[in-house]
Order: C-alpha cells, then sequence, then structure tokens
C-alpha cells in the first residue's frame, strides 16, 4: 500500500534573516514560481499568512488549458495558439491585455510539458465554457486538478529542500532608498514582527474574492453575495504593492461563477467540467434556459433572470464517471438522487412531466448534435439517459478577481506610469488585466503555472543582473 504523502511546513526556528528571493503566498503561482526559481539557484523561500497551504489553487476542480499539446493530438485535436488566444480574448469582452494574453497562450503548452517533467501528467481532457476545443487538461485520474496540483508541487518542494513557512503573515515590502524592492516584515504567530532581506519579492497572493471590504470598494452590488474563496484571499499583495507604488488595473471586475451550491455552511463550486461532460441545467419549472457551456458571465446573467435567481444540474451515471469531484459532492450530502427522471422531478419538487420532456428533448438534440433551443455545440459527447440520475441545486456566487497588480508578460509588477517596480514580480490572481472582464473556466490553473514559471525565472534572471 503506497504511504499517504504529508507536506510538512517549515519550523519558523529556521526562518533565516536573508534570501536571495521570497515568494508570498503557496497556492499554485506561489508552488511553481519557488519551484522555478530554485531549480535556476536561487536560495527561495515561501511565506504562507495562513496555518493551511495551497491557497484557493485547492479548490479547483476542472483542469488547465492549453493548446498544441500531445495530449490533444494524441485524442485527433487539432489546436493552436490562436484560436486559444481568440476564445480567450472573446470571453473576456476583448478587454485582455494583449501583451499578457499573447504570452499566457503561447507558453501554456511548455507549463504542460513542464509539469509532466515532474510527475505531475495531466493527460486527460475536458471542456469547459467558452472554448472551442477540448483543451482543459487534467490527469487521466479525473481527479479535481487542484488537490492533484498542489500536491505534486509540495512533492517537489520537499525534495528540493525548499522551506514553506505558514502563520507568517507579510505586512509590508520593504524598499532601499531608490525605490527597489528589498525585503519584507513579517508578523510571526508570536505577534512580534521580524525584518528579512531578499534581493527580489514575488506577489502570488491570489485575489480579493473573500475580501468584504475590497469588494464593497471596487464592486458595492457583489459584496454580499457568497463567495467560493478560502478564507484567506483578502487582496493583501494588491495592499502590499499599491504601498510602494505598483499600479492596479482593472479592480472593477469581478467574475461570479454561476454553478455553485450554497445550502451549507461553506459555498461549493460545482466545476464547469460536470456541465463540459454533457450536464445541462434547468430551471424551477424543469426546463433549459441556456447554452450552458456559455461564458460564465452569459449563464451567470441568465440564472439571476430567473424568479428563484437559481437552477438545478441534472446528469447521469455516465456524467458522474467522468467527472470524479462529483464522488466528493455526493459525500457532502449536495447531490440528489433518482432511480428515474420522474423519481429525481420528485425529489428536487419539479414537475417530472417537465423534467422528462426537457431531458427527452436534450437526449435527441445530442443524437442530432444540434441544439435548436440555445445553440449548445460542445459538451455534447454524451446524452443523460443512464440511471440513476443526480441533480445539484446551485446559484451564483463570487468566485474570481479578474482585477489585481499591473505586471508585463515578464511578471514584473508596473508602476501607475507603466515602468517596472525593480525586485518585484506577480503572478497568478494577485496580478491583474489577463482575463479581461470574463475569465474562462480551466484558464486560472494555466496562468498559476504560466506566470508561476515566468516569475521565478524572471526573479533569477534579475538577481543575475545584481551580481
Amino acid at each position: 500500500m503506497t504511504k499517504k504523502f504529508i507536506f510538512q511546513s517549515t519550523p519558523l526556528s529556521k526562518l533565516a534573516d536573508h534570501y536571495d528571493l521570497l515568494v508570498i503566498g503557496s497556492g499554485g503561482t506561489g508552488l511553481t514560481a519557488a519551484l522555478q526559481a530554485k531549480e535556476l539557484g536561487a536560495n527561495v523561500a515561501i511565506l504562507e499568512k495562513m496555518d493551511k497551504i495551497g491557497g484557493n489553487t485547492t479548490r479547483a476542480s476542472s483542469g488547465m488549458n492549453a493548446a498544441e499539446t500531445d495530449t490533444q493530438l494524441q485524442q485527433g485535436i487539432i489546436d493552436s495558439y490562436q484560436a486559444f488566444y481568440q476564445d480567450t480574448y472573446r470571453g473576456g469582452g476583448q478587454l485582455n491585455n494583449q501583451e499578457l494574453l499573447r504570452y499566457f497562450t503561447s507558453h501554456a503548452a511548455l507549463a504542460i510539458d513542464w509539469l509532466a517533467g515532474k510527475g505531475i501528467v495531466l493527460n486527460d481532457l475536458t471542456i469547459t465554457g467558452g472554448m472551442s476545443l477540448k483543451r482543459t487538461h487534467r490527469p487521466s485520474s479525473r481527479a479535481p486538478i487542484g488537490g492533484y496540483l498542489v500536491t505534486g508541487l509540495l512533492k517537489k518542494l520537499a525534495e528540493n529542500k525548499i522551506p514553506l513557512f505558514t502563520n507568517v503573515q507579510v505586512n509590508r515590502l520593504l524598499q532601499a532608498a531608490n525605490g527597489t524592492v528589498n525585503g519584507v516584515t513579517v508578523m510571526l504567530p508570536t505577534g512580534t514582527n521580524k525584518k528579512i532581506s531578499a534581493s527580489a519579492v514575488i506577489l502570488a497572493t491570489g485575489g480579493f474574492g473573500a475580501s468584504h471590504q475590497l469588494l464593497q470598494k471596487f464592486r458595492p452590488d457583489l459584496a454580499d453575495y457568497p463567495t467560493t474563496n478560502q478564507p484567506g484571499a483578502t487582496g493583501d499583495g494588491i495592499s502590499l504593492a499599491q504601498a510602494v507604488g505598483g499600479g492596479l488595473i482593472d479592480m472593477d471586475q469581478v467574475q461570479v461563477h454561476p454553478t455553485v451550491q450554497q445550502e451549507t455552511d461553506h459555498a461549493y463550486l460545482i466545476g464547469e467540467a460536470v456541465r463540459g461532460e454533457g450536464a445541462i441545467l434547468v430551471a424551477a419549472d424543469g426546463k433549459r434556459f441556456v447554452n450552458e457551456l456559455d461564458t460564465r458571465k452569459n449563464v451567470t446573467n441568465a440564472i439571476n433572470q430567473l424568479p428563484t435567481k437559481s437552477a438545478y444540474l441534472i446528469f447521469d451515471s455516465r456524467i458522474r464517471q467522468h467527472v470524479k469531484a462529483v464522488d466528493f459532492y455526493d459525500q457532502i450530502g449536495l447531490v440528489k438522487h433518482g432511480a428515474t427522471l420522474a423519481q429525481l422531478a420528485a425529489e428536487i419538487k419539479i414537475a417530472p412531466k417537465n423534467l422528462v420532456a426537457t431531458v427527452t428533448a436534450w437526449n435527441q438534440q445530442v443524437a442530432d448534435q444540434q441544439d435548436s433551443d440555445f445553440g449548445r455545440t460542445t459538451g455534447m459527447e454524451r446524452d443523460v439517459s443512464v440511471g440513476p440520475f443526480l441533480a445539484i441545486h446551485i446559484a451564483p456566487a463570487v468566485h474570481y478577481t479578474m482585477g489585481g497588480v499591473r505586471i508585463n508578460h515578464q511578471a514584473q509588477v508596473l508602476k501607475e506610469n507603466g515602468t517596472p517596480l525593480l525586485g518585484l514580480f506577480a503572478g497568478g490572481e494577485v496580478a491583474g488585466g489577463l482575463h479581461g472582464n470574463n475569465r474562462l473556466g480551466g484558464n486560472s490553473i494555466a496562468e498559476t503555472v504560466v506566470f508561476g514559471r515566468q516569475a521565478g525565472q524572471q526573479a533569477c534572471k534579475y538577481l543575475k543582473q545584481l551580481n
């Protein structure tokens, strides 16, 4: 029996006074950046304010988008960086920073290969809303991407002896007389402050989807929405960067995810892969009302126009087999069951006649490969016909903040005037501009690895220039 891997954070007694590079945040971006920098010879440490490691990355379920990969070709999918670019640009309302987007879409396949070289293999495909082709990569086990990625990266961190300190709150970035960032001050669990010098700092602190204060400031209409974010997603990196002259971008662009189960103590995001593998959405009347794989923004708007402002995901046992996350949703009581569609309808208090008619019509559309009602063209590989049948009640919730610290494609934090703030780099959700006004599913995990690697590489290049 294989022993379960358990990562132990580094004892605070080993927190040094100086490192070449400090990475703030232990989500996908931070772990990737630290590992990449260590491979390039940097003396690096990760600082995490929470007691748990992994940030919002651990909650990701669908996969990692990339184009022109070997996995796609093995499945007969001929993709291109340009098609990936166009889907993301269109999905972001054509408000995406094109410099960041070009780098992102042309480096995601390299990121897939980099992960594979570390035993983090993503060789299965699904599709998410707004994508024209299957380019959402996930493990062959179809396990949720977040936990799989974080566990794999932590294994490599342990092998490379990269220190990761938890319960350490960075409260200030330090600057030299010329404005160059050269360290941090941190609050330790004892309540004491400690100064740590560093030749460069990477912000990998995530977004502000769990900050009522910042949502109230930039999107007051969403301040009281439930959130899918872990409690640490409070925009710390944004405040740290601002305090040393970093610019911000797109702070009013906040994504509401359409499919979130909210009837428990915690709001659970129901990953887009459920729809990508064939699920449909029905309203309280048992009827479809939207192309389920339209952009998150459009699906959210359609749900919010319903009288109940909520809907049901409807799928079957065969679809369940293609999305392992459903096992977790079921385990914690989010999934309703029915041996037949009529029984499922009764369980969720929908008119059985309507639900049966809706699913029957949908199954015919899948057979014909033509959704004459809402124009859906993806996620139609299998119908909803193999009992038992399942349903999850969902409604929109705050999910992702597209705005954040202004960076260039080299992951350098920029001042308001567009010039680099030397010594400071950023990537992942803390950085704004890449996604425009709407992030497509599968792009956030790709962003963490693409820009985590870039931040690590460019920070090391900067370190070499100092010597």
